[in-house]
């Protein structure tokens, strides 16, 4: 019989045994395994989607926020910067701008108000349906298409921002059009309108009855001139888009009221980009980033982190080395009487020795297995855990 099979027969018999071994092992090495691999997959994601966007505009502040909430979708305040800012960029004829509008949320998934322009940067086209055609329309990530179980010609309603806040405006009931196909991306977890719908969920665009007719209800009126009509907030706005009042949705203020989160700035060239970045770098409310050098450098950080943890791994492995060692030193002792008695009835010299060491081989590749089974498994949630982050 070899000493293979007796080392398995002897762990198989002390199955209870052998299993606390092989899982107390396996703990020990499935954070370093899974959090090497998560942080690789974490690490390439996030650079390909940045090396995909040129550039980012946005107001002065923190750079890596800036940048994450401008890739995937952070929501927060609408403001930072403006229309004007999309207007000043494309008039300077150096470079595509694309709003980003990230305040607000569909059904707890982001609500992202831009232009066609986003999808072609992404190269995002439909799986089923048609991109927003008009006001009020949307389109899902996959993701959120088949959470939702929405498809086109369905609707959904923005979130409520605050439930004691009268003054908010009215969830807005927006038409599905079309479900993206799927990218492995932020973008699949996403429902994407016009930067101009966006703006009605913000309140700064709206649509109502028409106050300048004739038989316009007068409870609603405060002041009527031959230029103005100044009504009070009695005023009934719509919550929902239709062809019926589609042409009563418009825009008060000037572009510099109306807000955008960050403005994503495809320059025409090289020239075009440094020329930009100069133009920003005198700005003081202003900042032009680089996402690629902004993730590098949270990435950096990352791996000085991963670096201590990997030092404090190196530890634990040591103390569970020498434990390890321990148990096999009593083990040995228990089993004295076991060994003689294999010299005994006539095993070579140094048997005993190399059945030990394969004992401890097979416990040792079966933690492994079951750790790498772990790690494995944890890659596989890897894009689940990538946006949680």
């Amino acid at each position: 019989m070899s000493v293979l099979t007796l080392a398995w027969r002897y762990l198989a018999y002390y199955r209870t045994r052998t299993l606390l071994l092989v899982v107390a092992l396996a703990l020990t090495c499935v954070l370093p395994l899974s959090a090497h691999m998560l942080i690789r997959v974490f690490s390439e994601r996030l650079l390909a989607r940045a090396t995909a966007t040129p550039l980012i505009v946005g107001p002065r502040g923190d750079r890596v926020n800036l940048v994450l909430k401008t890739l995937y979708f952070r929501s927060g305040d609408g403001g930072g910067v403006s229309e004007a800012d999309v207007k000043s960029l494309q008039d300077s004829g150096l470079a595509l701008a694309i709003p980003m509008h990230l305040r607000y949320t569909a059904q707890g998934h982001p609500l992202v108000g831009t232009s066609l322009d986003y999808f072609d940067l992404r190269g995002l086209h439909t799986r089923e349906g048609t991109l927003p055609r008009r006001l009020g329309d949307a389109v899902l990530g996959l993701h959120v298409a088949e959470l939702l179980h929405l498809g086109p010609g369905d609707s959904l309603l923005t979130d409520q921002q605050s439930l004691y806040d009268i003054s908010s405006t009215y969830p807005l009931k927006l038409h599905v059009t079309g479900v993206l196909a799927h990218t492995g991306t932020a973008d699949d977890e996403a429902v994407f309108v016009d930067v101009k719908t966006a703006w009605i969920v913000d309140g700064v665009s709206h649509g109502h009855t028409d106050v300048t007719a004739a038989n316009a209800d007068s409870s609603v009126i405060l002041e009527r001139t031959d230029h103005e009509v100044k009504t009070n907030a009695a005023i009934v706005e719509y919550n929902e888009v239709t062809d019926a009042n589609i042409a009563s949705f418009h825009t008060h203020g000037e572009d510099k009221d109306l807000p955008i989160s960050a403005v994503i700035v495809v320059p025409h060239d090289a020239k075009s980009a440094t020329l930009l970045k100069a133009r920003y770098g005198l700005s003081k409310t202003r900042q032009m980033l680089e996402p690629v050098a902004v993730v590098r450098e949270l990435m950096d950080l990352v791996f000085r982190v991963q670096r201590f943890f990997d030092a404090n791994f190196a530890l634990v492995a040591t103390a569970a080395a020498l434990f390890l060692g321990l148990i096999l030193v009593l083990s040995r002792q228990l089993r004295r009487r076991e060994l003689e008695t294999m010299w005994r009835i006539g095993c070579r010299p140094g048997m005993t020795a190399q059945l030990q060491a394969t004992e401890l081989t097979i416990v040792v590749v079966l933690s492994l297995l079951l750790a790498g089974g772990v790690a494995l498994a944890a890659l596989q949630l890897a894009p689940q855990l990538v946006r949680l982050i």
